[in-house]
């Protein structure tokens, strides 16, 4: 459509999104469609929550809000992180937003300059490359493999540094992987940062609490480079949130300024019910969180299980969120019929065909030699799900 944009025609379709358009409509057809390719917790928000967003309706929080989010919750924000991360900030370094989406794109939009490059390690969370995109930046990808759990190290690192580079962008547990960098993984890409001091970081956080490895390691913790990382987190994730899009940064007082310049322009304030709710849920604890990821890690652990005996499939254990991110292309180049498998994409349209199962491509993520998982579904449908895509990849010779 040559009268749009080049912004716009240049900019791709979420894969995510697509794939689970498409399920939606062979469900339309009456197909019993298993939607493995959203990434969103399958519990409801906790009651507490949902009563604290009645209550604000009730006592008519139905005004504009400040662009930053409402004060007491940028305190609530400030004082989580003190409690459970021992990260201090002041409230006006904490700028909300609708959802932890936005801001990221905040983020890089106030921070990259056309031709400067992002590091990004692969595989990643499908929409970085594209705000990357939107910024005018370069996209400079780090391949990380399943066989080192999809983490990268501070050699790759090094090496991908340019005088071009602005920013390092990852997240921690992993969107698509489920990989946690553990606080001495942390502190190895910290001794690279700390040698180029005009490089920043991104620190997408929204799984958090969806890991299976003790007490989260965040790269904010580090003092030498602090001032210089961008701490993204929300509540789509731990408090199964996701339709009320509250999320949040942390960042020096410079950065959380511009990016309250930006959302004004943009969205303004989020909405007012859904911030309540947020101020609710991080005033209510961690019980409900626990509870979801007990049986996210069973889960997890039932799913392993299970694709570890579907011959050609190459899977490792994530350590969080609730994602596996198997490589499958040993069955590149095998057929069924008339249809052959060339590419994860491939691989993900014939599941979702053949097996009723919907996944999504690698290649969305950066790596074409997977495909994502999710196993934010009960244990019965997980079972069912993965018996089907065995079935299908069995036939394909």
């Amino acid at each position: 459509m040559t009268f749009l944009s080049k912004r716009i025609n240049n900019l791709s379709e979420s894969q995510t999104i697509k794939m689970a358009k498409l399920g939606r409509e062979l469900s339309a057809k009456g197909i019993d469609v298993i939607n493995l390719s959203f990434g969103e917790p399958d519990f409801f928000t906790p009651e507490f929550v949902k009563e604290a967003a009645k209550t604000a309706v009730d006592e008519n929080y139905s005004y504009y809000t400040p662009v930053s989010g409402y004060l007491d919750l940028r305190k609530a924000v400030a004082e989580k992180l003190l409690r459970e991360n021992n990260l201090t900030y002041n409230f006006d370094q904490i700028v909300v937003s609708t959802g932890a989406k936005q801001s990221l794109a905040n983020a890089v939009m106030c921070l990259v300059d056309p031709g400067e490059e992002v590091i990004v390690p692969t595989p990643y969370w499908v929409s970085y490359s594209e705000m990357i995109k939107l910024a005018d930046g370069e996209s400079v990808f780090i391949n990380a493999t399943v066989e080192n759990d999809f983490k990268i190290t501070a050699a790759e690192l090094e090496a991908a540094i340019t005088p071009k580079t602005k920013l390092f962008m990852f997240s921690s547990p992993c969107n698509p992987t489920g990989s946690v960098y553990s606080n001495e993984e942390l502190a190895s890409l910290v001794t690279v940062f700390e040698k180029h001091p005009n490089i920043y970081i991104i620190s997408d956080e929204i799984y958090e609490h969806i890991n299976f490895v003790g007490k989260h390691a965040s790269i904010a913790e580090f003092d030498s480079i602090k001032d210089r990382v961008i701490l993204i987190n929300g509540f789509s994730k731990s408090y199964a949130m996701t339709g009320w899009r509250v999320g949040y940064m942390a960042a020096n007082k410079e950065i959380a300024n511009a990016c309250d310049k930006m959302q004004g322009q943009i969205t303004s304030g989020t909405s007012s019910i859904a911030q309540r709710a947020a101020l609710a849920a991080y005033e209510g604890g961690l019980a409900t969180v626990n509870e979801m990821v007990a049986e996210f890690k069973k889960r997890r652990d039932i799913v392993y299980g299970l694709l570890q005996e579907i011959p050609g499939v190459k899977v490792n254990l994530p350590d969080g969120a609730f994602y596996f991110f198997p490589e499958i292309k040993s069955y590149f180049g095998k057929r069924n019929g008339d249809q052959t498998i060339h590419t994860a994409e491939d691989l993900s349209l014939y599941l979702l065909n053949e097996a009723h199962v919907s996944t999504v491509t690698g290649e969305a993520f950066g790596n074409e030699d997977c495909i994502r998982i999710s196993y934010a579904a009960a244990e019965e449908t997980l079972r069912d799900a993965v018996s089907r895509i065995k079935t299908a990849l069995a036939k394909l010779n």
